[in-house]
């Protein structure tokens, strides 16, 4: 089959605050850390061997995921960082250099590896994928997906020519200056030699790197089109816009945790809600030991994390509410993301508890 690696070692500094204190791949959907699902569907595959590069707040990664058996897969971890006055400090590599690193230390990619970002959500059929890339005899593939001009701002843009062969690769251009729409998704498809490219013992990134090295050798390298879903949580706004879908039912394979007690409301178990006396329109759900007083009003597209507090009068609309998040009474949020110390608005600008401009007090955010 094939190996694969998550790469998980960034900051995350364009979704803080939510990565403040957890890795990116830990930013919760529906109660499941991002990298959870990516590692499903590996599974789902047959992809068993999986390594993890981690740098920032890695024990939250390696903790949870363990050695991988609870999903059947066997997951190892490279640490990026190093000793400096009793002290371990991250100190990532980028994409590529953390690769080579795994490679010198142990040899790990010896068959065709599987390189994906552990901040999206995919339901690419890997199989078919796979194939591709052998089939064309391909060293590297890149799965690619069209996007609109005016957003290739936002990704790595890949030029290719009518045999699918990359003749050139963008990082982030101006509309003006893009020579295609196909974006790179962060998924790859690696042949060993091409791990041996890379240079030892320093940072070395893929997109900025890598590829238009790989361009200029002229290596069979080529941009697989593929049509699937690709959930990329590169900003706040990603991350509520990603919810709402998610509660609206419109991504596969991802259903609601809970049981459905009304159409479309659903709830963990432990919760204390007056339901003669509150109003909940779903999509809607609430977590294990949620307590909901009589006169608060919950539309939805909304998430409600384990152990908030909803107090009588309150209004939560279209938001997300991270654990143990207390509303006060007559508070009132809509398109926001709630958690105990800041609350961000659809449009990523971030207050926190205390601040004047933060509808949340100090005695109303805590549990």
């Amino acid at each position: 089959m094939a190996k694969a690696i998550i790469l998980a070692a960034g900051q995350g500094t364009r979704v803080r605050p939510l990565t403040k204190d957890l890795p990116k791949p830990m930013i919760p959907i529906l109660g499941k850390p991002v990298m959870e699902y990516l590692i499903e569907h590996l599974a789902r595959y047959g992809i068993r061997e999986i390594m993890v590069n981690v740098a920032y707040h890695h024990k939250r990664i390696e903790e949870y995921f363990g050695d991988g058996h609870r999903w059947g897969v066997t997951i190892g971890y490279s640490y990026e960082g190093v000793y400096e006055n009793g002290d371990i400090l991250p100190r990532p590599l980028g994409s590529a250099g953390g690769m080579r690193r795994i490679q010198d230390f142990s040899g790990f990619f010896d068959e065709t590896t599987l390189v994906i970002c552990g901040d999206a959500i995919i339901d690419l059929d890997i199989g078919a994928a796979l194939h591709e890339h052998k089939s064309k005899g391909a060293l590297a593939s890149v799965v690619t997906l069209d996007v609109p001009l005016e957003e290739v701002v936002n990704y790595g843009i890949v030029e290719a020519d009518p045999e699918g062969r990359i003749v050139s690769f963008q990082e982030k251009p101006k509309p003006a200056d893009a020579r295609s729409t196909l974006a790179s998704t962060g998924i790859y498809i690696f042949e060993p030699a091409v791990v041996y490219m890379i240079p030892q013992n320093g940072a070395y990134d893929i997109g900025g790197q890598l590829f238009p090295d790989l361009v200029e050798k002229g290596v069979p390298f080529y941009a697989q089109k593929r049509f699937f879903n690709w959930i990329d949580i590169g900003r706040v706004t990603d991350y509520w816009s990603v919810l709402q879908r998610v509660l609206r039912g419109e991504v596969a394979q991802m259903d609601m945790p809970g049981k459905e007690v009304r159409p479309g409301v659903w709830v963990g178990i432990n919760t204390n809600v007056d339901w003669d006396n509150v109003r909940i329109e779903g999509p809607v759900y609430l977590g294990s030991s949620v307590h909901i007083e009589p006169g608060t009003t919950v539309i939805g597209p909304t998430w409600i994390g384990h152990g908030s507090h909803l107090r009588r009068g309150s209004r939560v609309d279209s938001s997300v509410l991270f654990e143990y998040t207390r509303i006060g009474e007559g508070m009132k949020f809509k398109e926001m993301i709630v958690s105990p110390q800041y609350c961000v608005d659809r449009a990523g600008n971030t207050t926190f508890v205390g601040d004047d401009r933060c509808p949340l007090r100090w005695g109303d955010a805590r549990a």
